[in-house]
């Protein structure tokens, strides 16, 4: 299976160029500096992993 496209926060741009980019491949979550793109290393979350880090990064 094929991983979902990048899709880069909608809090990015206006915070010196701090932007991630996230992705779902292959039941779980890929996170990433958009900034370095295909050189960046990805962070690799299971769905309950995401599910806390979104509640931490939301509050």
């Amino acid at each position: 299976m094929k991983p979902s496209p990048w899709r880069k926060s909608s809090r990015s741009g206006g915070n010196q160029g701090q932007c991630v980019e996230a992705r779902t491949n292959a039941g779980r979550f890929e996170l990433r500096d958009s900034k370095l793109a295909d050189g960046s290393p990805i962070l690799e979350l299971s769905a309950n992993d995401w599910r806390g880090f979104l509640s931490t990064v939301t509050r």
